[in-house]
Formats: structure tokens, C-alpha cells, sequence
């Protein structure tokens, strides 16, 4: 719960983000512990490193080629010396990079150091936001609004 650690989290969701755009699914994959849990925003879950690794080579070769990966942290929260929560704002984009207010998506990850002393993601639940959905429901339930941070 150091600088360090916060910085070496950082470091591991950037990664993940260059990998992303090199289009390296190896890459990618070695950012997420060997038993790892992904669901990606249209809800397909994905299991292990292995299986991310390779589910994402074969996106980067063709639905998300030429993509990259904006990943905007909002708040990392520790959980004892070796987890962490990390919430995020993002999307996948080609091009200039949309603003922070445009990312049309929210992600949770968790991440754990693990016995070699790397910080790896354990965890990634991917959300698409529903920006109408949400003007409708703080409207008509002003107290749904998430309070400002």
C-alpha cells in the first residue's frame, strides 16, 4: 500500500493498454494471473490468462484490429498488502483518443500481487454505460445519482 505499489498497478493496466494496441494477445494475457475472471461489456466471460490471451489475439486480428485501449483510473482502494480494487473509465477507439467524458464504458478490476512480486489483474468486469438510462432514472430518482467525487 506504497507509492510503489499504486505505481506498479498503474503500470500493469498500461501495459495492458500497449499490448492492446501492439495487437499482442501474449502479451495481454501475461497482465492477468493464471486463473483470472474477464467479462467483457457484451457479457462473454473468459477464464485464465491463456484463454484471454488467446480469445484477444483473435479479436486483434479482426473485430478489434487496429484498436486501442483508453483506461482512465478513477480510484485504486487496497484490501491488505497484496489486492486492490482499481475502478476505471474507458473504451476502445481508433485514432485520436476520445475525452474522458466520451468513454462509453466503466470497468472494475482487481488485481493481486502475486508470490513473484508482480501486480497482475485477478479480476475484469467490463460495463457499457447507458448515458439515457441514466439521465432518466437520476431525473425521476434524483437519490440513484452517484454522489460527486
Amino acid at each position: 500500500m506504497t507509492i510503489t505499489d499504486r505505481a506498479a498497478i498503474e503500470n500493469v493496466l498500461h501495459a495492458s493498454a500497449e499490448a492492446w494496441a501492439a495487437g499482442d494477445g501474449t502479451a495481454y494475457g501475461a497482465c492477468f494471473t493464471s486463473d483470472a475472471s474477464y467479462v467483457t461489456w457484451i457479457g462473454t466471460p473468459y477464464h485464465g490468462c491463456d484463454e484471454i490471451a488467446a480469445s484477444h489475439q483473435a479479436l486483434f486480428a479482426q473485430f478489434l484490429k487496429g484498436t486501442k485501449l483508453a483506461v482512465d483510473i478513477a480510484e485504486i482502494r487496497f484490501y491488505g498488502p497484496d489486492a486492490a480494487v482499481v475502478s476505471t473509465t474507458g473504451d476502445v477507439y481508433k485514432g485520436a483518443r476520445p475525452a474522458p467524458e466520451k468513454f462509453s464504458k466503466t470497468q472494475t478490476y482487481t488485481v493481486v500481487r502475486e508470490a513473484d512480486g508482480q501486480w497482475r489483474i485477478a479480476a475484469f468486469h467490463n460495463t457499457k454505460r447507458k448515458r439515457i438510462m441514466e439521465a432518466i432514472s437520476f431525473k425521476f430518482a434524483p437519490k440513484t445519482a452517484p454522489q460527486p467525487r
